[in-house]
């Protein structure tokens, strides 16, 4: 549930939409659209810019589909908690907690509504719910929707299997992706406005990773954020065992193989889920929630499921870089305070953010029970 989140251009291109005229806001999204339903191989990942806008990331069918939902109409969340969100949202369509897996959670910002990507297990039918701000599920209809796909080109030698996440970048969007080749780890492009069958820019990213001490092809991005620093646009990517790599969006040339630059390190043997940018008392922070796979032998804290808040300035460093980058921990503990542990996100698996204040999160307390929680941003 990548989960490209809220980011910092999210904010500036919602309100400037909300400062014009519909019209000219939809404009700036969308150049061709059709008006249908989607063909939808499966859902991987989603996510919101402007307008509420829905990008969802279809692996299997090489294709990023935008939808214009029309939900732009704000409201107050007065929700607090939702127990066992997952037979909630399945009784909703007339099954159990068993009967649905949920794929990937997205908060609305121009609405406040959650939507989640679920898919049946008896039919493997792909569905959108939303949950508003009173707790009432509905589900969010896939036909007859405004839309474009956008698609994902091959690679040399094999097409995506897996979106891993995608983010609108204020005047474009951005994926993260796999695929079965040498150079796995890819990055496509679609610059806006969009165009329904417009293909994607397809890019080759090289990480150095810095628990590993090498270069590698192979590990797609868990999750991206954009990013701005003087007046250069980056992608931001958090990666397996755990490096936090920035990529100069100016470099992202058709067919290139892009080096990116890490520039933190949050340790080895977690995999990211979601990552979040927002301000708080004056400064900027980014959170990201992450799933150790070495929780058993050596865990960070009482679920495998934790949160980690770095300051965003770090993501503007250009000197300690790569073998050189900032680890979160030392040899006995950890070696920095801009990079800490939140401990009342412990057992989330996947967040987003609801507003300046607030996150949305599904917290699991148990192997079987889940939780939707409305909790403050640390």
């Amino acid at each position: 549930m990548s989960r490209m989140s809220n980011s910092l251009f999210t904010v500036a291109i919602s309100l400037l939409a909300a400062a014009t005229a519909p019209v000219s806001a939809q404009s700036r999204i969308f150049k061709k659209t059709v008006k249908g339903t989607p063909v939808l191989m499966s859902i991987n990942v989603i996510s919101f810019g402007p307008n509420g806008l829905l990008l969802i990331g279809d692996g299997r069918g090489s294709q990023i589909v935008a939808i214009a939902t029309g939900d732009t109409k704000a409201q107050k969340f007065s929700v607090k908690k939702i127990e066992a969100i997952v037979s909630v949202l399945a009784g909703k369509i007339g099954t159990t907690s068993d009967g649905i897996e949920i794929l990937d959670m997205a908060v609305n910002p121009a609405s406040k509504k959650v939507y989640f990507a679920i898919r049946k297990q008896d039919t493997k039918k792909h569905l959108i719910l939303t949950v508003d701000g009173s707790g009432k599920v509905s589900e969010f209809q896939l036909d007859k929707v405004k839309h474009a796909s956008l698609f994902l080109p091959k690679g040399e030698k094999a097409p995506v299997n897996r979106i891993t996440d995608v983010a609108w970048a204020g005047d474009r969007v951005i994926a993260s992706a796999r695929a079965n080749e040498e150079f796995a780890s890819k990055v496509f492009v679609v610059p806006a406005p969009l165009s329904h069958e417009a293909k994607a820019n397809i890019y080759s990213a090289e990480t150095y990773h810095i628990s590993h001490r090498r270069w590698e092809t192979k590990a797609p991005m868990s999750v991206i954020i954009p990013f701005d620093e003087g007046g250069e646009k980056y992608v931001i990517g958090a990666f397996s065992c755990t490096p936090v790599v920035k990529y100069p969006i100016s470099k992202l040339q058709p067919g290139a193989k892009v080096k990116g630059i890490s520039v933190i390190e949050l340790g080895s043997g977690n995999r990211p889920l979601d990552m979040l940018s927002y301000e708080k008392g004056g400064k900027s922070y980014v959170l990201a929630n992450t799933y150790r796979f070495h929780h058993k032998k050596r865990p960070f804290g009482p679920s495998p499921y934790w949160t980690v808040r770095f300051e965003r300035d770090l993501l503007g460093e250009n000197s300690k870089i790569n073998e050189k980058a900032l680890r979160r921990l030392g040899s006995k503990g950890p070696s920095t305070d801009r990079i800490t542990m939140v401990e009342a996100y412990h057992g989330v698996t996947q967040m987003d953010k609801l507003d300046s204040e607030r996150a949305i999160i599904l917290r699991a307390s148990d192997a079987k029970k889940v939780d939707l929680e409305v909790i403050g941003l640390p």
